[in-house]
């Protein structure tokens, strides 16, 4: 019997260390990006804003748009900011721009002027040049797999709209 406590103690103290040293959950990580989206911005300056920079920085401006209350839009986000080789290739070749969609602001004009991308749900992306033009609506269910996004989906959509991936003269060199 004694010998029966003993290892019920054992395993209760176990079960106690392992529950106090266990990592953060996905939910409390997910908190630290929460804030993506703004119902107070002005869209349509943060994208002309966007479009000077990537101007000056020969970037094209990726359009993230949903809502802090879209959870496959911060897993997104967490996956692009917390993987190294993701974060580094956005950071070279896009200016990003968190457009809100929500009941306080859904900025419907400036997604008429864009052709509409919600109707693909949330989040949806769209690449502009660094003129302003936009090359591309993406839906985003292309990239996910499983109950996240796909890293290698997500290079290749990064890769395929990238400054060098549409310019004339880097494409006759890999010819």
């Amino acid at each position: 019997m004694k010998r029966i406590l003993f290892i019920a103690s054992f395993i209760a103290l176990g079960l106690g260390v392992k529950a106090q040293t266990a990592p953060a959950t996905p939910a409390v990580k997910l908190t630290d990006t929460a804030k993506l989206y703004h119902p107070e911005a002005d869209a349509k300056a943060d994208i002309a804003a966007a479009v000077k920079k990537a101007s000056a920085g020969h970037k094209n401006v990726l359009l993230q748009i949903g809502g802090n209350w879209c959870i496959w839009c911060i897993r997104f986000n967490d996956l692009v900011t917390h993987d190294p080789d993701l974060d580094k290739y956005v950071r070279d070749n896009y200016v990003i721009v968190h457009v809100n969609y929500s009941k306080e602001n859904m900025n419907e004009k400036l997604l008429a002027d864009l052709g509409y991308p919600q109707r693909f749900g949330f989040p949806v992306f769209v690449v502009l040049d660094d003129k302003g033009n936009r090359l591309n609506t993406e839906n985003s269910s292309y990239l996910e797999e499983g109950k996240g996004h796909s890293k290698a989906k997500v290079m290749e959509f990064f890769k395929d709209w990238s400054p060098a991936a549409i310019d004339p003269k880097s494409y006759e060199k890999t010819k």
